[in-house]
């Protein structure tokens, strides 16, 4: 079995739990610190880490923010986001380096996912995005780590009251609803602030390293991006393959098995046993795509571009449609607008970001003209 049909099998197993608190030996008996950098990871008590019941109930609330007709909807906003920061680029001082992670990859989904939980105040988005950018680093300190934690709830709590008094047509507003309605019995004061959590997060921070890497990808394959230009490819084609080949998240944190699983080679995953879906290796499988160098090679007529890029089963994320919408808008009004665009010189190694989890460069510095 291919290690992609692999994680395929566990991410449907009904043996595979993603609930610490049922069946995550180690968190039950107290042996997960504050301090450890993936604890909000575990912690968060929403669809993420939610298992069986408790999870269709909390997705069925977050699916109304992402019908077709609402993400369809969205277009409009997502094109005219794009040319004002377009205009921004195209104002920059000639000949001057640009930062297309900073200055386009990273604006669009963090405005838009902003925009649609109705986060008007600028401070409060900036607050949230240092804090979102905190919980993927996964390297950090504990002092980071406790304060990033104390901070992201002091914000959602600001966020909440703010709502609570003075609600409007927005995603906030609709989980306050579902949280006070029928005296609080459908969703946890806990749950509707870690549901905030993990739309702002989810739904910006894949957009952030889909948009980065697939920019990088198509400025380090020239031939690829000719093969756009020419009409050969599609630009649906650019976004799948950026996916397959670099994952928006390379693994991610983390499914318990709930009795022992036994897989193919005489391997056994034990009751208890924690597991981390590594999305990159599942792009990349060799028995799919052929060995290392040839599976890694970004090929925009690729037949098959298959990729687990937003997850698999009862947890793919419900904002891929929207993500990839803004990749469909971006991308080409991007190329288009600067068709000189070029790497920065000595751009050819780029620094990633400091996570296991998150797939991006930490900045992504280019010329727009020739």
């Amino acid at each position: 079995m291919s290690s992609q049909a692999l994680l395929k099998r566990l991410l449907t197993d009904p043996r595979v739990s993603k609930d610490p608190r049922q069946h995550w030996p180690t968190w039950i008996n107290g042996e997960v610190s504050p301090e450890w950098p993936l604890y909000t990871w575990v912690a968060v008590q929403n669809m993420f880490t939610a298992y069986g019941p408790d999870h269709r109930r909390l997705r069925s609330l977050v699916a109304k923010a992402f019908t077709a007709r609402r993400t369809a909807a969205l277009r409009p906003r997502i094109e005219k986001i794009t040319e004002e920061l377009l205009d921004a680029l195209a104002a920059t001082e000639p000949g001057a380096t640009v930062d297309l992670r900073e200055g386009f990859a990273y604006p669009i989904p963090i405005q838009v996912i902003c925009e649609l939980m109705g986060i008007d105040d600028e401070e409060a988005r900036e607050g949230l995005r240092r804090c979102v950018d905190s919980i993927f680093h996964t390297s950090a300190d504990p002092a980071e780590v406790t304060a990033t934690y104390t901070e992201i709830y002091r914000l959602l709590g600001e966020l909440v009251a703010v709502k609570r008094e003075t609600p409007g047509d927005d995603m906030t507003s609709v989980l306050i609803s579902a949280r006070d309605d029928e005296d609080g019995t459908r969703l946890s004061e806990q749950e509707l602030v870690d549901t905030m959590l993990l739309v702002i997060s989810a739904g910006h921070e894949t957009t952030v390293n889909l948009l980065d890497n697939a920019i990088h990808l198509l400025l380090t394959h020239p031939d690829q991006l000719a093969l756009v230009r020419e009409g050969r490819a599609g630009w649906d084609d650019v976004i799948e393959e950026a996916l397959r080949v670099e994952a928006p998240v390379a693994n991610l944190p983390l499914r318990y098995a709930v009795e022992d699983i036994e897989l193919d080679g005489g391997i056994t995953l034990r009751k208890g046993d924690a597991i981390v879906a590594a999305y990159a290796g599942a792009g990349r499988d060799p028995e799919l795509y052929g060995d290392g160098a040839e599976a890694a090679a970004f090929d925009v007529t690729r037949a098959t571009k298959d990729h687990l890029a937003f997850g698999h089963g009862a947890h793919f994320c419900l904002g891929a449609p929207l993500a990839r919408l803004e990749a469909a808008v971006a991308l080409p009004a991007l190329f288009e607008r600067f068709p000189e665009l070029r790497l920065a010189e000595g751009s050819g190694r780029l620094e990633p970001v400091e996570s296991f989890i998150s797939n991006g460069h930490r900045s992504l510095p280019a010329l727009l003209h020739g």
